[in-house]
């Protein structure tokens, strides 16, 4: 999302230490290059010592690997981040185009350029930096279902079942719409009602806007519980309420950064590779979900804690960038060449073709490999979905050694990566009202379809056999709208980041004051 911020940008005065922060600050965290630090079948937040279920793309400090904590973040040699002091890890599933003339060909989706929002939200509390090493996820790897707050964005729990992950697809014009009019999500996305530009689940028409590629958007719960702690992403993490105005956490938990991923997919490079029908689309996530509905992402905090804190009190510059705080403790980030080989396996390259995504797992959703609808984890079809078996010639049989990152080397040494037939299923966990996976349990069925209540921000403990799905708060990023009845222009600040763009660096149709004030935004 690259739009000029409407105001002033300035810093703010400190806020005091007990003082209810009333009105919201927020700061873009941008990236050096489109390019991501490593990629591969890693997570040390679900799979932590061992092979992830898929194959990711990360993002952050160079110390990355396996069995990544903050600590070793805190010494990585380079990050792909702006600001020097930050050494966190950011990542998600990689998105591959499966060809509709072979379904046993895949292509891996370059890279336009991400961003990660923090904003800063009113509280009756204060916000402070996240500690060294909290782990947190949102989203659901498995489920192959549709939101059950539909199309839209929604983060409050007391406002519906929470989503936090969006797709969003600027087009030049949305005759015919980017989802089926009136569709349940079974077959496939939904439509945002307040934004034709957006929906749940992927779209099925090129995203040939002027400003940007196909978006992947995903929101992060804001609440910490300090009992449950930096590792058990299952339980330490909860959405706020809104009471008077103001977010509000549980008695005894921490108010953090609200972050929001923004991913851009350079799709268009494929437009002339596939023939939209009103149908059916031709991308896929790493873990094999055809519908986008899987779509998450992980986050280990490497943050320098005085800085972060710094940024929180003092910084609003909005989307001019993070790099550009007023006193910013270690100062920008120029390092544009900071990558690291991944500690299992090799990375896919541009253009690449594979026979099967890798890890051979399957693709499901939408029909494909035989699920329509449910989880699509149990689906006993081959590892593509075609009728032929077929292997994927990306291969994990030996773990790379990265000289750049002592973690990364020593889980090489120690690990062995073996390639399965079928990924490992995952089981969801409701609690603390964000999404989770718990790593190496099956799903009984597809089908089964639990509904869990969300109610308010406490967290409550549901174990695996409760649940095959988590819901949480829908967020309402608005990018694009059929019809514009006024246009603010506004100037564009220059940009400093040093990344390939496609799009025009400013937006003159009021995404700023939509992003902000409306949906999810608008709600809290």
């Amino acid at each position: 999302m690259r739009f000029a911020t409407i105001g002033a940008l300035a810093s703010v005065a400190p806020l005091a230490a007990a003082a209810a922060k009333t009105e919201r600050t927020f700061a873009v965290l941008h990236f050096t290059s489109n390019q991501f630090l490593t990629e591969g079948p890693m997570d040390p937040v679900v799979n932590p010592g061992g092979e992830a279920t898929h194959y990711h793309s990360i993002m952050g400090g160079s110390n990355f690997g396996i069995s990544t904590r903050g600590d070793d973040l805190l010494s990585s040699d380079c990050t792909t981040t702006t600001v020097k002091n930050d050494k966190s890890n950011y990542w998600v599933p990689t998105l591959f185009f499966q060809d509709p003339k072979d379904q046993n060909s895949f292509e891996k989706v370059p890279l336009d350029y991400m961003n990660v929002y923090y904003f800063f939200e009113p509280t009756n509390s204060t916000i402070e930096p996240f500690p060294v090493g909290l782990k947190m996820l949102s989203g659901n790897s498995t489920t192959r279902s549709p939101p059950k707050f539909g199309g839209g964005g929604n983060l409050d729990p007391s406002a519906g079942p929470v989503q936090p992950i969006q797709w969003i697809c600027p087009r030049q014009n949305y005759d015919p719409p980017s989802y089926p009019v009136g569709s349940d999500g079974m077959t496939a996305g939904i439509q945002d009602p307040n934004n034709n530009g957006a929906g749940a689940g992927f779209p099925l028409y090129d995203c040939d806007g002027t400003y940007s590629p196909l978006r992947q958007d995903i929101h992060f719960p804001s609440c910490y519980n300090p009992e449950a702690g930096i590792d058990d992403y299952q339980h330490n993490m909860a959405w706020p309420t809104t009471v008077d105005g103001l977010q509000t956490c549980p008695a005894g938990w921490i108010h953090v950064p609200h972050i929001f991923y923004e991913v851009y997919w350079d799709t268009p490079s494929f437009k002339d590779r596939w023939t939209p029908d009103g149908k059916t689309q031709p991308f896929v996530l790493s873990n094999g979900d055809a519908t986008g509905y899987a779509s998450h992402g992980d986050f280990i905090s490497g943050w320098d804690q005085d800085t972060l804190e710094t940024i929180i009190n003092t910084c609003d510059v909005g989307t001019t960038g993070m790099e550009n705080c007023p006193n910013l403790p270690g100062g920008k980030n120029d390092n544009k060449d900071c990558t690291i080989q991944p500690a299992i396996g090799t990375m896919v390259k541009v253009s690449e073709v594979l026979n099967a995504l890798p890890l051979n797992v399957p693709v499901t959703g939408w029909g494909k490999g035989g699920v329509s609808s449910g989880t699509g984890s149990g689906s006993s079809e081959p590892a593509s979905s075609s009728s032929k078996s077929v292997v994927s010639t990306y291969s994990t049989s030996t773990a790379a050694k990265d000289p750049s990152s002592s973690q990364a080397t020593k889980a090489s040494e120690t690990t062995k990566a073996t390639t399965t037939a079928e990924p490992t299923s995952s089981t969801l966990v409701p609690t603390g009202n964000a999404f989770l996976e718990l790593p190496n349990e099956s799903i009984s069925s597809p089908a089964a379809e639990i509904k869990p209540t969300v109610t308010a921000a406490a967290a409550v403990e549901v174990s695996a056999a409760d649940s095959s799905e988590a819901e949480g708060p829908y967020i309402s990023t608005v990018w694009d709208v059929t019809t514009v009845t006024s246009t603010t222009t506004v100037l564009p600040e220059p940009t400093s980041t040093p990344l390939r763009r496609r799009h025009a660096p400013l937006h003159s149709h009021g995404h700023f004051q939509r992003h902000l004030y409306s949906g999810f935004a608008g709600r809290r």
